[in-house]
């Protein structure tokens, strides 16, 4: 039986790939800076299921958290890094410590995951990291500096150790979700927002992030999925547009009305 880690799972996305990963029979840990949430969410879930403390940003509370996890489900498969916040609005009007903790999670938290979670995956029979990136790592996003920026280094994080950690026979994945019906979006000031509407579920990054999880190793594997026809049109004609033709389509999409 498989086992995965989710930080920040007690609500939200977090939440969703526990639920789905939980059907699928594998041993769940849901990891949250919330415990009461995690671990009401764990007694919900059943006795596969285990709830444990975690802030992303401290890398002693994942050492400890991953050795809770490991003493309990035997070994670590699948580590999914989820947790992040955001900030939206101006960039000058948004206080310089918001910015600053959005690094501190967003990117930190991923880098402090898979460090410590090394030694774990390469003991394990099977094993893959599992980045929440977001679609707004295609382009740099107005009112949205430091989580796009944040963004954007999963996204090279999640580049540079699927190639470094071949070696150890783990793949690192990212999803790159556009906009989901969570509470991180509830009241965001940014247009782009506005201009192209909230059409995701958590469900729906989900079932991606299962996908990348459990989707056979093989060089055709995509180290990015985007989430959503969206998503994925962005990412699509970011490849092949020239950077003017991005640079306004990204303007137009950050009009407000």
């Amino acid at each position: 039986m498989h086992s995965i880690l989710i930080s920040g799972a007690a609500q939200g996305i977090g939440a969703a790939i526990a639920q789905l990963f939980y059907r699928q029979g594998y041993r769940v840990g849901i990891y949250d800076i919330h415990l009461t949430q995690a671990q009401q969410l764990a007694e919900q879930l059943g006795e596969r299921a285990h709830a444990g403390l975690l802030d992303v940003a401290d890398y002693a509370s994942w050492q400890a958290a991953l050795s809770d996890f490991c003493q309990w489900a035997g070994e670590l498969n699948i580590l999914v890094n989820n947790a992040g916040i955001l900030y939206s609005g101006a960039f000058e009007d948004t206080p310089i410590e918001a910015h600053h903790r959005t690094m501190a999670v967003n990117v930190n938290g991923v880098l402090n995951g898979c460090h410590a979670a090394l030694p774990y995956l390469k003991q394990a029979s099977f094993a893959r990291v599992i980045n929440l990136s977001s679609a707004s790592a295609i382009y740099g996003q107005a009112d949205l500096i430091s989580y796009s920026a944040s963004k954007f280094a999963v996204r090279g994080i999640t580049e540079g150790l699927d190639i470094e950690w071949q070696k150890y026979g783990i793949r690192v994945l990212d999803v790159m979700p556009l906009f989901v019906q969570t509470a991180m979006v509830k009241d965001m000031d940014a247009a782009t927002i506005q201009n192209m509407g909230v059409h995701l579920s958590t469900e729906d990054v989900a079932q991606v992030v299962y996908q990348q999880a459990t989707v056979k190793d093989s060089i055709l594997t995509n180290t990015h999925r985007a989430v959503g026809l969206k998503a994925k049109t962005l990412m699509q004609l970011s490849s092949i547009s020239p950077q003017w033709l991005n640079r306004l389509s990204n303007s137009l999409l950050a009009k407000r009305h």
